[in-house]
Parts: C-alpha cells; structure tokens; sequence
C-alpha cells in the first residue's frame, strides 16, 4: 500500500498543524535550555561557584518526569490547543523570573519550575495523531520531534549573539528574557490558529481525569510497576542535590523530600487502583474495547535506552572530545553537537522507515543499530579524530530514529489515551537520562558506552513481545455509542 506524501510547504489542512506544533515545540525547547549558553555570564553574576552551576543544570530536568505525567493526563482531557498555549505562556512568563533574579534561591527556583516546558513535547504528539492518517503519523510525529528537538541546538547558536546585541553585563538577562517574549507571543499565535481535530472529528477523553485506565488484571499490575522507576529516577536527582553529591541541600531538606517521593508513590498507586478498580474487581472489558498494556512498557523501555541515552551522550560528548583529542572548547563544543542536530534528519527518517516497513521491524532494527554503534563509541579512544566523529554521527542516526520509531506508535494504541501513553514514554526518557548519567558518575566514558550498548540488547530481546498495532480501534463517542478508528 502506497503512503501519501506530505507537501511540507503547504500551510493548510494537517500541514499547517504540524507546522506550528513543531515551532510550539521548537520554543519550548529553546526556552528550557536557555540558560546553557549563557552560564558563563550567570556565573560572573551571581559569582556561583562550579556545584551551583550543575544544581542548576539538575534543577533543569528534575520536574520533568512527574509534569510529563501530569500534562499527558491534562491534554488527553482538555485538548492539545488549550495546553500548549498554556504552557508556553506560563514558562514564558517564568522566563522573565529567572532573567531578573536578584539571588541563586530566585535562580535555581525559576530554573526549576522552567522544567515544565520539557513536557511541551507530550502535547503535540497527542495533536498530531489527530490529524495525520496512520500510514503517515510515524513520519509527522518524526518532524515534530526531529525539529522541535532542534530548539535546544538553536539556543546554544543563537543567544550568546542576542546577548552580544544587547551588550553589558546584564545582556544574558535580556537574551533570556527574548526567548520568554517570543513564548508568550507565539502562545496566543498558536491558541489562534490550531484547532485539535479536523473539522467534523471527534476529541476522544479518557473516562477520568487521573491515572491511565487498562483492560485487565494484568496489565493493572505491570501499570503498578512501572510506577516505581519514575520516584526512584526523582530519588537519585535528590541524592545528587544532597550533601552526598552537590551539597545543595542539607540532610533534613533531602529526608523530607524523600518522604514527599513516597508520598507521591503511594497517591500514584492508590490512583493507578482507583482509576481501574472496575477491573481490580475483576470486571471483564469487553475484547473490542482492550488494549495490551505492555506495548506502552515496551515503548516506555526502547525510549528510555534511545532518548535517554541521547540526554546522557549529549550531556557528555564535548567533555570528551576535549580530553581524549585535545580540542579547544569550540571546536568540542562543534563535535559533540553533531548528536542532538542528526534530530533534524534521524527522528522523520525513523517514522518514516516506521510507516513503510512496520512498527515492529523498525523497532528490532534501530536497537541493533543503537547497540552496535555504542559497541563501536566505546572503542574509539585510540581513533583518528575523523573515525571518531563518524562513528558518534552514525550511532547518532540510529538513537534519533529510534525516537522516531517510538513514537511512530504511541498514537497507534488507544487514541484517547495517547496524552498519557505520550506522557508515560517521554517520562521514561528521562528516567534513562538519569540511570545513564548516574552510572557515567561512576565508570569511564568506554565503560558508560558499553553499559547503553547492552540496555540495547535487553531492549531488542524486549521489542520481539511487541505487537505490531491491528488495523483497527475502538473508541466511545460522547453519545455512548462505538466508533472504529483506523490505525492501520
């Protein structure tokens, strides 16, 4: 079966959708990692000293996995529209909070609450799939991701030039501020012109606003579990911030919030069991209104080992560029960036390949290709710097498509749970950013590389209990009766 092509210089109809969601994402992405380049001018400000400076680079991700969570619930429920403009008001306007901070409490403050915006990209996944056909959803979702990733690339390019047009030494705070009027400009632009379906189409909400609902006992338990790596994810982010790491925050402060992770476990259990308590009961769910909740664990999985790992690489790769080959900061900097801008190229072209070949396939063959590439990064330390540099692009390719790959699929299992599905993923991303950091604390860069490879070998082994998405589901109207959406 042919898949239709996208005319992506057209601005109507599902183009002129994917059009501003990516550029809604593009901001987002832009305003989370606006303080990157400019923490050299932010140090001299604040005169913060090098533990400072990676609490605020901690600070950054750490509401990322729960907001994911709770903004996959909230768009499922009140539409893609409302949530992004929202968003990208509320964090513009955060931007202007820490551009104008008089303290490091105020700084690491707002730069906390800016980790919210990480949570945009939930929103357009959602929005999307519901107006892209299935046989080219992977690809839109691909250009979404792959572009709007970009935003953090663009960040780096462009505001150091911003705050060198603006001069003095409060130009960082002005640079910082541009992104926050840009955000709150395009929110209204983007609650204007976006609607979240085609005209005639229905909006399918879960039955509740809360945890995610499933289909059967099972599935209730593995739901149960998957609750778990998310707080100990937030845990270890606490840990670094305590006197054991960074020495941020004292042992009482890191006690209480342990005790707040607990808490927080325990309301998301008792959700997870309230939602669903229908089939805690033992209530069957009738088979055409079932899906496998496994295929959102196996999702969560790949993404945690491709996204996560692309956090933790990017993260790192400049660094040791710089020590291994002896290069300036610029030119490591211009090394290690090669990873996140292949997003532009390898998330599209990893829907793509997902569309034409099939989910599953894909799946298997972008693991391969993640595992055989960070197999061969972890031998590159004697390399010619050239070798190098082609080996990390091509790994690369296949962690960007992976991304791709994976959300090729979410919108392809219970389409008025997809917010949520989303959600669950991209929150799993991160928690493999912090597992993959975390173990970089502790061994060399070959020995981190190797570690990936081999979170890539249990996912490959993971993916074959996938199942490849039937060509049909079933969803309730809001006057009771059932539609059958096709996905196929």
């Amino acid at each position: 079966m042919s898949i239709p092509k996208l005319n992506l210089f057209s601005f109507s109809g599902n183009i002129r959708i994917l059009h501003l969601s990516w550029i809604a994402f593009f901001i987002s992405f832009v305003v989370w990692f606006n303080h990157a380049p400019l923490l050299a001018s932010i140090r001299e400000t604040f005169q913060l000293t090098d533990a400072q400076v990676k609490a605020l680079l901690t600070l950054n991700v750490a509401l990322t996995i729960p907001v994911r969570i709770l903004v996959g619930m909230l768009v499922d429920k009140f539409g893609p529209r409302i949530m992004y403009a929202v968003l990208l008001a509320v964090c513009g306007a955060l931007c202007f909070f820490f551009a104008f901070a008089t303290s490091y409490e105020m700084l690491a403050m707002a730069r906390l609450l800016l980790g919210c915006v990480g949570a945009s990209f939930v929103i357009g996944i959602r929005l999307i799939s519901e107006w892209f056909p299935a046989r080219q959803v992977g690809l839109a979702e691909g250009i979404y991701g792959g572009w709007g990733n970009f935003g953090s690339a663009a960040a780096s390019l462009s505001l150091p030039l911003i705050a060198l047009a603006f001069g003095g030494p409060n130009a960082w705070r002005y640079a910082v501020a541009t992104t926050g009027v840009i955000a709150l400009v395009y929110s209204v632009v983007f609650y204007a012109l976006a609607s979240d379906t085609p005209k005639g189409s229905t909006y399918f909400k879960p039955k509740k606003l809360g945890a995610m609902e499933v289909t059967s006992r099972g599935d209730l338990a593995l739901y149960v579990l998957m609750q778990i790596p998310m707080m100990a994810a937030l845990a270890v982010l606490t840990w670094k911030l305590s006197p054991a790491g960074l020495k941020m925050i004292d042992d009482g402060t890191a006690t209480a919030i342990y005790i707040g992770l607990a808490t927080l476990l325990a309301w998301n259990l008792w959700q997870c069991l309230s939602v669903n308590r229908e089939v805690l009961a033992g209530q069957i769910v009738p088979e055409i209104h079932r899906y496998k909740f496994k295929q959102v664990a196996i999702l969560s999985f790949t993404y945690a080992v491709s996204f996560g790992s692309e956090i933790a690489v990017v993260s790192m790769l400049p660094l040791y560029f710089k020590d291994m080959y002896g290069l300036t900061l610029v030119q490591a900097g211009l090394v290690g960036s090669s990873f996140a801008i292949m997003n532009l190229f390898a998330r599209p072209a990893g829907g793509l390949i997902s569309d034409r070949i099939g989910r599953k396939r894909t799946m298997s063959l972008v693991m391969i290709g993640i595992m055989a590439g960070y197999g061969a990064m972890s031998l590159m330390g004697g390399w010619p710097l050239w070798a190098a540099v082609t080996t990390t692009i091509l790994c690369s390719f296949f962690v960007q498509a992976g991304c791709g790959a994976v959300y090729g699929i979410v919108p392809l299992i219970k389409r008025r749970l997809t917010g949520q599905i989303a959600g669950m993923s991209g929150a799993y991303g991160n928690v493999g950013g912090v597992a993959f950091l975390t173990v970089l604390s502790f061994v060399t860069p070959a020995t981190f590389f190797l570690v990936i490879a081999a979170t890539a070998v249990v996912a490959l082994a993971i993916v074959q209990w996938l199942d490849e998405p039937a060509g049909q589901i079933a969803e309730i109207m809001p006057d009771g009766t059932v539609q059958m959406i096709d996905v196929a």
